[in-house]
């Protein structure tokens, strides 16, 4: 008897991409938003496990160098065993690993949770990029998805400082032990990871397996390469070490070295880890680099605003992750917006206007007032005229750039190294973030010391000059307040010049995209299949 197989409704299929898409970005969200979501936690994970201010720094460094480094090896291992395999371990990985961390009682099992979070981050991510490839079809379908996955990706950050301002503050008693609020950052991701697994097989279709081993050389050099490049440059971005340190110049260093045997390595494999076809393409290339370019502007964001909102404007580790919620707002309506225009725009014009808003967006930012005269007058910014105008605008060219940019980074990738292009273009971002925010932090440095020596001498002329006149001297609390005044006033003049940088940065990402982004908007509509030629053709 011969079973007829009754095809799928319309509806019924859109149903199945929506529930799909669902998953994926959820999983998504969930990763991007653990980069940040400990980092309000980070006082009281100090004060409840003892750490010390050296070790605290790798509860947020040590998620994102397992992610960066491993990001290539985790794109490859989809490809050869099955995307929604390595998805799903992925997730368990992760879950695993938010379970451990949230239940150390210890400094040294919260940094082993926390590397075992970035392995599991490394896992799924690619793989759920390259599952909106394979799982949607080219065309609106496929533009939507990546519009929702960019804006995902993009609103993380925002929303991991809410959620963990939130759950930092709602510690519970659990049967006559309390739960400290900080636990629970960790914690939310366990039910989220499991049941994503547990949904992966009922929503999503597994990938074709290609054959071939798994490079273990090229896994070695180019996972060590890039963990000894991040790690540089996370110490040259830290003031206490610096461009100049033994070990920052060391793992740099070495990081190169290994890459560069990396290089060689993939160059003489059958089954390369990393296929350099995947560069060979103008169009991929070109948003590889800008994806490595853009980034830095948005941490610069981050960092600087959130800390100068806490430590110069006075708001609450809540207040500040809520001032950042129209970033998450603005980024989703512009990626919406680009997912349809994606299709009848270039996009050059797209991503062009996108960057040149956000690089607008940074010079905004330098704008914020300071005062580093003697005595410094305690000036600071309206969040309603000299911040949130800002966000705004950087959330919108945020918006237009990642889609368009996604698109063409994945656009005609074979459909065998799907993974590993996702992974590709997660580690240019990664790598370009922690090397943009070194520069960055670098550059407001040298900004700091010289504007403080300055001040300092400054300072002692006027004292000096009081002194001969016959006036009195300040008392210990005037000169208290005043070194505070100055303190933040610095730091703003800092961080106006890191925002300049930063603009600089998206200007060059801006220049790569008018030049060199030629692909038509026709093209994105087509499959890797429709040319397979695509895949190695320059």
């Amino acid at each position: 008897m011969t079973t007829v197989t009754q095809p799928q409704s319309e509806s019924g299929h859109r149903a199945h991409l929506g529930w799909a898409l669902a998953l994926i970005t959820v999983a998504q969200l969930m990763v991007v938003l653990d980069a940040t979501i400990a980092n309000i936690a980070l006082p009281y994970i100090q004060e409840d496990l003892g750490f010390t201010n050296a070790g605290l720094t790798w509860v947020v460094t040590g998620y994102a160098l397992a992610f960066g480094s491993l990001l290539l090896l985790g794109g490859r291992l989809g490809d050869l065993y099955g995307r929604r395999r390595i998805f799903m371990i992925g997730l368990i990985v992760f879950a695993i690993a938010s379970l451990l961390g949230g239940l150390a009682q210890s400094e040294s099992l919260l940094l082993a949770a926390r590397a075992l979070q970035g392995l599991g981050a490394a896992m799924a991510s690619p793989a759920a990029l390259a599952l909106i490839t394979t799982t949607f079809p080219a065309g609106p379908a496929r533009n939507r998805a990546f519009a929702v996955y960019a804006a995902m990706s993009g609103a993380g950050a925002a929303v991991g400082l809410i959620l963990g301002g939130w759950l930092t503050g709602s510690g519970f008693d659990l049967g006559g032990v309390f739960i400290h609020g900080w636990r629970l950052t960790f914690l939310i991701n366990v039910p989220i990871g499991l049941i994503a697994a547990f949904m992966a097989p009922r929503v999503l279709s597994e990938s074709e397996r290609h054959p071939g081993s798994l490079d273990i050389p090229g896994a070695l050099t180019g996972s060590l390469g890039l963990l000894g490049v991040v790690y540089g440059l996370s110490r040259a971005g830290n003031a206490e070490y610096g461009w100049g340190d033994a070990r920052t110049l060391t793992s740099l260093a070495a990081g190169v070295v290994l890459l560069a045997v990396f290089v060689i390595v993939e160059s003489r494999q059958a089954n390369p880890l990393l296929p350099f076809r995947i560069f060979t393409n103008r169009t991929r290339a070109a948003s590889f680099v800008a994806m490595f370019l853009m980034p830095a502007g948005m941490f610069s964001m981050f960092f600087y605003l959130s800390l100068y909102v806490q430590n110069v404007m006075g708001y609450s580790p809540l207040k500040t992750g809520f001032s950042f919620l129209p970033f998450s707002v603005g980024i989703v309506i512009a990626a919406m917006f680009a997912s349809k225009m994606v299709s009848k725009v270039d996009p050059r014009f797209l991503a062009g206007t996108g960057t040149l808003m956000a690089s607008l967006a940074l010079v905004g930012f330098s704008r914020i007032p300071y005062d580093t005269s003697f005595p410094a007058s305690d000036v600071t910014a309206s969040y309603a005229t000299d911040i949130l105008p800002f966000i705004v605008l950087m959330s919108l060219g945020m918006g237009m750039t990642f889609v368009p940019l996604t698109l063409s980074a994945v656009h005609h990738v074979e459909t065998r190294d799907s993974g590993i292009g996702s992974g590709v273009l997660n580690t240019m971002q990664q790598v370009g973030g922690a090397l943009g925010l070194a520069t960055l932090s670098t550059i407001a440095q040298h900004v700091w010391t010289s504007t403080g020596k300055d001040f300092s001498a400054a300072a002692d002329k006027a004292m000096g000059a009081a002194q001969a006149a016959g006036q009195p001297a300040p008392s210990a609390e005037q000169m208290q307040r005043l070194q505070e005044i100055a303190q933040q006033q610095i730091y703003t003049h800092g961080a106006t010049v890191g925002f300049l940088a930063g603009a600089a940065m998206i200007l060059g990402a801006s220049l790569i995209v008018w030049i060199f982004l030629t692909v038509k908007h026709q093209e994105l509509a087509t499959d890797a299949a429709e040319h397979p030629e695509a895949g190695v053709h320059i």
